[in-house]
């Protein structure tokens, strides 16, 4: 990869990790939903007004925006007004790998690899570890919602293996289009107008920058370098730095927030890193060994 390639992507993942920590200090002036709502609309508009929408079945459009951000943002959202903290959040989150592969198997009859089985065991591994140290009940239901947030997110993946030849820009900018309406009616009924009045009335400007930084940084821009460096390089090339997200995110939250770095979430991450890692390198790695061991 060129010198500047690659600090696009340490870029990249480093905002997407930060983003949990952003997340947290929004929620402090916003609710959930709300705050998901504000986010997808800033994402959208103005640019919906001279981006083309992607040329693929609605069908597949609506289920990508709902999954992909209105669905998997609430929960994850949600789960962290609840209290789970934003760096472990940005490692569950991560589950959304495994999901995927095993949403692959039984809806298009992928057959995993080895690899990926062991990868998704070592990484099961860590997520029990967190679950066995969270004793507030409400902090378990934000665990719980965080990882149906990653399950959304595999959902998502599907639906994406779908769409052939799309622009990125287009896609990311009209499934925000698509999640924007049914966030903000679900936040109406759910959080009520109070809620509204009470965010717009004691707004600062650490919601209003958190609510920006959703937007355009880390939806529009983190989306577009992520998607451009994915064309340009093989996949195997790019992906593994995605790992580092859940590394940021908990230094992140350590440094800004003063979120502890407790022997547990350590070990938790880990564990689902080196997961994720097997795998992503799994594979490969077999092939070399069996190309050094003689016949």
């Amino acid at each position: 990869m060129q010198t500047t390639d690659i600090f696009l992507a340490l870029t990249v993942v480093t905002i997407w990790g930060i983003n949990f920590v952003v997340i947290k200090l929004g929620l402090q002036g916003l609710p959930p939903i709300l705050f998901t709502a504000l986010r997808f609309l800033f994402a959208a508009l103005p640019l919906a007004l001279f981006v083309k929408r992607p040329a693929i079945p609605l069908r597949l459009l609506v289920g990508f925006g709902m999954f992909q951000f209105a669905f998997q943002f609430t929960l994850l959202f949600s789960g962290m007004h609840l209290g789970f903290p934003p760096g472990l959040a940005s490692l569950v989150i991560q589950l959304q790998v495994f999901f995927t592969i095993g949403l692959a198997v039984l809806l298009l009859g992928e057959r995993p690899r080895v690899t990926q089985l062991v990868g998704a065991l070592i990484a099961l591994g860590g997520i029990i570890l967190v679950a066995t140290q969270l004793d507030a009940k409400p902090t378990l239901i934000g665990f719980a919602m965080v990882i149906a947030g990653g399950f959304c997110w595999a959902i998502a993946n599907i639906l994406s293996k779908k769409m052939v030849g799309v622009n990125p820009l287009q896609l990311v900018v009209w499934a925000s289009v698509v999640a924007t309406p049914p966030l903000l009616l679900t936040s109406l009924v759910i959080e009520g107008t109070a809620a509204w009045i009470s965010a717009a009335t004691h707004l600062t400007w650490v919601s209003a920058a958190a609510v920006l930084f959703q937007s355009y940084p880390n939806t529009i821009l983190g989306f577009g370098i992520w998607s451009v460096l994915m064309r340009k390089y093989q996949t195997a090339t790019i992906a593994p730095f995605a790992l580092l997200v859940p590394v940021a995110g908990m230094l992140g939250a350590a440094i800004v927030l003063g979120e502890s770095m407790d022997w547990w979430k350590i070990v938790a991450g880990m564990l689902v890193l080196g997961g994720l890692a097997v795998n992503l390198f799994g594979g490969r790695v077999l092939q070399i060994l069996r190309r050094a061991t003689p016949s």
